[in-house]
């Protein structure tokens, strides 16, 4: 896979064939069989051509050509997609009907968390752990994060390819959330692991079918289940178990509502900022000037932040049910219907961000971008996923002129995580 001659800023033969061809085939396909949940589209990362097509000739479209999510709307446009996302009373995120992916929860296995809950009880839930958060809390983690980024970034070779999602981006990502959650420090990759188990697509590398998943999940579950009894029994503490245990309002949690927080908490904590710090080293890969800029300024590193969160949209969609019909775009969604909001393409709207293809870590707004999502289930956690990518930047630039992405990423067959499974890499040199 390494090869001394890849250049990402200079995409191959290959690529440049592929992404022709989506194209050309996005283009050229009738309307009504465009389906932008098939995850070959996501693996080959040729999903664009159909989101730009999307935006410009039917922002809000109705798919009815997926066999395995059935039919489902597509909102592309940036502020269509706002405008759904904060009107929570009519687009409900509950895990009873349906959640928030495309694919439906399965009826005997619902997972209820509060991500997919509507209010009220979705309020008191997310109060219950938005302290992990606070800006104290932050401020005691930022030392701990930057110690253990340091000693990461001071373990890599020299001169040698690795696989930088899983010497970094994984790494570091699970030992933060084994702080978190107070996690028994040799078993941290569980975490890892269940977060994959939980949003991975039966038949695609991870888990080979749904009950597959349930297995792992359950003993997900149990392994939680004796922290909780610990807890429980001792007195409060800045974890997220001991504050789901001591919580008002999520200390009688059913077992499978405890499970679905955990896996809200897991996934949030780990994918988001996991692939992030992934891509923001292959955007800059891909567009030298910005790594020149950066290195002449690493002022810029807080906005680069803001812009590589844009830019890799690490959950490409959220999903809503229609709890009535409701008009937009000049479309009527019906009650009972599947809406998915794909914050990848509002995250590329030419019309609500001044060239949205190229990634720029000084732009004027760097923060105008929706990966964190609007209204009431906004990302709970985006200042701690600011702040991880922040810190680890620092560390890197203290360290090495620069990081050379040698060969091909491979992608997450996924629609819903959008994200790195590898990523070869090379540091030539220590400064």
């Amino acid at each position: 896979m390494a090869d001394g001659n890849f250049d990402p800023g200079k995409p191959g033969r290959e690529k440049t064939e592929r992404d022709r061809a989506a194209r050309e085939q996005a283009y050229s396909m009738p309307l009504d069989q465009i389906n932008v949940s098939d995850p070959e589209l996501w693996l080959t990362d040729t999903h664009w051509p159909y989101f730009e097509r999307l935006r410009k000739e039917a922002p809000v479209h109705l798919c009815t050509v997926d066999e395995e999510v059935g039919p489902y709307w597509s909102v592309t446009r940036f502020n269509d997609i706002m405008e759904i996302d904060t009107s929570h009373n009519v687009f409900s995120s509950d895990a009873h009907l349906g959640g928030i992916t495309l694919r439906d929860m399965d009826d005997d296995f619902i997972l209820p968390m509060f991500i997919a809950m509507d209010p009220p009880k979705h309020d008191v839930q997310r109060k219950t752990v938005s302290p992990i958060v606070s800006p104290q809390s932050l401020m005691e983690l930022e030392p701990i994060i930057r110690e253990r980024a340091a000693g990461l970034l001071d373990s890599l070779p020299i001169g040698e390819t690795f696989d930088w999602v899983d010497r970094i981006s994984i790494e570091l990502t699970t030992q933060m959330l084994a702080t978190l959650f107070d996690f028994p420090w040799e078993d941290r990759r569980k975490l890892t692991r269940w977060s994959d188990v939980a949003t991975a697509a039966p038949g695609m590398g991870i888990i080979e079918t749904e009950d597959e998943r349930r297995a792992e999940l359950l003993e997900c579950l149990e392994y939680f289940t004796r922290l909780w009894n610990e807890r429980v029994n001792a007195p409060p503490a800045q974890n997220l178990i001991s504050m789901l245990a001591h919580g008002e309002s999520t200390k009688n949690m059913e077992p499978m509502e405890y499970l679905g927080n955990l896996i809200l908490l897991i996934v949030g904590g780990n994918d988001t900022t996991r692939n992030s710090i992934s891509g923001g080293l292959m955007a800059l890969n891909e567009n030298p000037a910005e790594y020149d800029k950066l290195r002449a300024n690493p002022a810029l590193i807080p906005s680069m932040v803001s812009e590589i969160i844009r830019w890799q949209t690490p959950l490409a969609h959220m999903r809503r049910t229609a709890l009535s019909d409701y008009e937009i775009g000049g479309k009527t969604i019906k009650k009972g219907d599947k809406v998915a909001m794909w914050y990848v393409s509002g995250n590329r709207d030419e019309t609500a961000i001044d060239n949205p293809n190229q990634f720029i870590i000084d732009r004027e707004r760097p923060r105008h971008h929706m990966s964190f999502g609007f209204g009431i289930h906004r990302c709970v956690g985006n200042r701690l996923a600011e702040m991880q990518l922040r810190v680890v930047w620092e560390e890197i630039l203290k360290r090495f002129p620069t990081i050379e992405v040698v060969g091909e990423p491979r992608r997450v067959p996924s629609s819903f995580v959008k994200g790195f499974e590898y990523l070869p890499v090379r540091i030539p040199a220590k400064l």
